[in-house]
């Protein structure tokens, strides 16, 4: 079967990765609403604190998650060079003839917390299950049919596509092809992007009748079966009371 990257550099004999799938699934949709439905700080660090006691719970090196924030939190940067500027409230602090808001701050501070502690929870699903299994055990939780499919067909075919990206952009390399900030460049990658979907679109269709013409009618097979045992059954009910627990706590601040 094949791996993900992160799976390689998980530990196989954690807790969490002999946990059940479907359970893996389900606590990490319920965690990840929490977080972001929630506001207060308390919750939410609380809820980064346990994403990360979780996930460390998988044998996976501090390095290993660093790398896999730093897309994320590259885009926050973002966010906190716009945010503070832009949201209305009380002054705090000036640079040039910007001034930041105490409620653009918080707000900024609010989305990363949310979004490391969505990502925490998300890294420890995919560290200690398989791509293939989870779509599986999301087959068998009953979501559509369609997402389920366009879930296995994005993770198999997304190196498949990026290949397809490489090859087209050392062709261009060997063309002559220097990025510059002129029309001829922004006109090249157009090209690129459009000659991209159409392949994709070719190989799309190519696969879609290899697949016919082996007799697939849109139902998933798995050859591994899913079992609740006593270990699914205790991690549910501590985790879901964490989440009530963090739920409360949202709601009667927010009342």
């Amino acid at each position: 079967m094949v791996k993900t990257m992160i799976e390689e550099i998980s530990g196989n004999d954690s807790i969490v990765y002999r946990l059940d799938p479907r359970v893996k699934i389900v606590i990490a949709i319920l965690f990840s609403v929490l977080a972001a439905v929630s506001n207060r700080f308390v919750v939410l660090i609380a809820a980064f604190v346990v994403g990360i006691i979780i996930l460390f719970s998988t044998g996976i090196q501090i390095k290993e998650v660093f790398k896999r924030l730093v897309p994320v939190n590259t885009l926050l940067i973002f966010l906190w060079l716009f945010l503070p500027f832009t949201f209305a409230g009380e002054h705090l602090f000036s640079i040039g003839p910007l001034t930041g808001t105490r409620e653009g701050v918080l707000f900024a501070f609010r989305i990363t917390i949310k979004s490391n502690s969505i990502m925490l929870m998300l890294i420890t699903l995919a560290a200690s299950t398989s791509i293939f299994t989870i779509g599986h055990a999301m087959h068998q939780l009953g979501m559509p049919k369609k997402l389920v499919h366009l879930f296995f067909f994005t993770y198999r075919y997304l190196h498949v596509m990026y290949k397809e990206y490489t090859r087209l952009i050392n062709s261009m390399k060997i063309r002559g092809f220097k990025p510059k900030t002129d029309l001829h460049t922004y006109k090249s990658y157009a090209y690129l992007i459009g000659m991209l979907l159409v392949r994709g679109f070719d190989r799309s269709q190519r696969v879609h009748n290899a697949m016919i013409c082996r007799g697939f009618r849109g139902k998933l097979y798995s050859l591994s079966s899913f079992s609740i045992s006593k270990a699914d059954i205790i991690a549910f009910i501590l985790m879901a009371g964490i989440i009530l627990i963090l739920g409360i706590l949202e709601w009667t601040q927010t009342t």
